[in-house]
């Protein structure tokens, strides 16, 4: 069974007095539904309603009074009148407007029923203006399977615990290096993951990997708002993955024919159904962190197996033991997004990247994040540190000590200084597989600092 951290956060979700309905945001696929029936169990009577289905959607437009809808639907499900001891889930929430609406009413009305909703943001992006009650619900999204996670399903325990450790011992870097390895290659979607676990062929997931793959597409026939985003929508996912990691322009994308508005339209409905995720540059080394929305963005997806998979490198990385070595290091940049986002829940961006100021040259550090009121600046490469070049340029700029390098390599706190101005600063040389937990690293990094 696929551990999953959300179940967690739905644990002091139902505890907290001011607790709202909880709507489940993410790609297709990634596990909403399943987290929503395993949390289901912890509870004395489960009411699920499926609104896809045609005689659900019927019950919330024919019966508009709360109360009269409430007992209709436990009465239909054979469940007694005990609103403190029944989680409502509301699957497929996009199909019926009319339910989308009534989350306010549950809150208001009904706030000792714990309700849960979930459905795909991209056909409810599409097919309805629809929008989620302001101030009536709160929201959880839900990622493809962590690393951390997936140690926590595969029953890797003596790993887990060494991963979960600050600082990690030297003794685990390299068993941890080879798992991540795997997981990298495989991704985290949940199905791909369960058939991974339990046949533990790669080669035979391709089936798995296509069926996702065509789901989106079929998102795209159904919902797309005319013709021509269609057209779009399709492109964008047929193209799209070949250019993960690279900074992309909306005009003419993938050899297209397609204007910049039409292109970036599609992208932002790409985006926010969770599909993936536009990173966008900045020329700030101390707060506020001021993206440039105007500039050419960063193109990374939700999974770093489909990526893998659609750019056939998976039979390939096989037979790697660094992922730096293959693709410019953009698997290693996807991987590292990805880890970095799989705990994100703001609806501010997870980070950004860094460039120079115009005019002076083309220096690039790959991500930076806002970590108590410091940029701090993260390179994800192999080599010496005298190599990190942009990175020695952001330092020289910035404010404060802090910076990362995510690389194959162990973990190791150094103090160096910059090339040009020779500024003094401490570089978290960071294993790539430990990039789900750069956060609690960074505190541990300024503890470290303090000492010495």
């Amino acid at each position: 069974m696929i551990a999953r951290t959300a179940l967690q956060e739905l644990e002091k979700w139902v505890k907290r007095s001011d607790r709202k309905p909880i709507v489940l945001r993410g790609a297709r696929q990634t596990g909403k539904t399943w987290i929503a029936r395993e949390f289901g169990k912890r509870f004395k009577y489960f009411l699920e309603i499926n609104l896809e289905k045609e005689e659900n959607r019927q019950l919330f437009e024919q019966q508009k009074n709360l109360d009269k809808l409430l007992q209709s639907l436990f009465l239909q499900a054979r469940i007694p009148w005990e609103p403190e001891h029944t989680l409502l889930f509301l699957d497929e929430i996009q199909y019926s407007p009319t339910a989308i609406k009534q989350l306010r009413y549950l809150y208001e009305e009904h706030p000792s029923l714990k309700t849960i909703a979930a459905g795909s943001l991209l056909e409810t992006l599409l097919e309805f203006k629809e929008s989620f009650p302001v101030g009536r619900v709160e929201y959880l999204n839900i990622y493809p399977v962590s690393f951390e996670e997936y140690l926590m399903t595969t029953e890797a325990e003596t790993l887990l615990q060494e991963y979960q450790k600050i600082p990690l011992n030297d003794f685990a870097t390299t068993p941890l290096f080879e798992v991540f390895h795997t997981y990298a290659m495989i991704g985290g979607m949940p199905e791909i993951l369960q058939t991974y676990i339990d046949r533990k062929d790669i080669l035979q997931l391709s089936a798995k990997y296509d069926g996702l793959i065509s789901g989106y597409l079929q998102d795209v026939e159904k919902y797309g708002k005319n013709p021509t985003q269609k057209k779009v929508l399709r492109h964008i996912i047929h193209t799209g993955f070949a250019e993960v990691g690279s900074r992309i322009k909306f005009q003419n994308f993938g050899a297209s024919s397609y204007r910049s508005r039409e292109v970036s339209e599609a992208f932002r409905a790409l985006e926010k159904a969770f599909l993936l995720h536009l990173i966008y540059p900045t020329t700030e080394t101390q707060l506020p962190l001021k993206p440039d929305y105007k500039k050419a963005p960063k193109l990374f997806w939700c999974d770093t197996g489909l990526v893998n998979y659609y750019n056939h490198w998976q039979e390939e990385l096989l037979h790697i033991s660094d992922l730096n070595e293959k693709y410019r290091a953009r698997i290693t940049e996807q991987i590292a997004a990805q880890e970095i986002t799989s705990k994100h829940q703001s609806i501010l961006p997870p980070f950004s990247f860094w460039v120079r100021d115009k005019g002076s040259g083309d220096a690039e550090v790959d991500f930076v994040i806002v970590h108590k009121g410091k940029i701090i600046p993260i390179e994800v490469k192999s080599g010496k540190t005298g190599r990190l070049r942009s990175l020695h340029q952001f330092m020289e700029r910035a404010p404060h000590q802090m910076a990362v390098r995510m690389y194959k390599g162990p973990l190791l706190l150094q103090k160096t200084k910059t090339i040009t101005a020779h500024k003094p600063y401490y570089l978290l040389n960071l294993p790539y597989f430990l990039a789900g937990k750069l956060r609690e690293y960074l505190d541990w990094m300024a503890e470290e600092m303090q000492g010495r």
